[in-house]
């Protein structure tokens, strides 16, 4: 499955651009499993390796890792970069629109 397949998989994606030599991208891994369980079933969460797809890193500008992007149906509508705490990340999804009824 390729990118866009991924991202227009699910009503809500959020990709983890990280690389394995990056130690916040080490610690996003336990925030981000938090967030799937608070979210369940309504947000996919996907992992991309910069260095393992560099093209795409790269069409998504991306300087640093971790950078957060979510996907609502296919289109990009957040970017962060960095990390936030669980509770932050969660808040912040819920602004955009993530709510229970979608």
């Amino acid at each position: 499955m390729d990118f866009n397949e991924i991202i227009k998989s699910h009503p809500f994606v959020l990709v983890d651009f990280y690389a394995d030599w990056c130690e916040p991208c080490k610690w996003l891994d336990t925030i981000l499993q938090e967030v799937a369980d608070h979210f369940g079933e309504r947000l996919k969460i996907v992992k991309i390796d910069i260095e393992q797809n560099e093209a795409l890193a790269e069409a998504f500008t991306i300087k640093s890792v971790p950078t957060l992007l979510l996907f609502k149906e296919g289109t990009q509508i957040w970017r962060y970069k960095g990390f936030m705490n669980t509770q932050e990340t969660i808040k912040l999804l819920e602004a955009y629109h993530f709510s229970k009824e979608n």
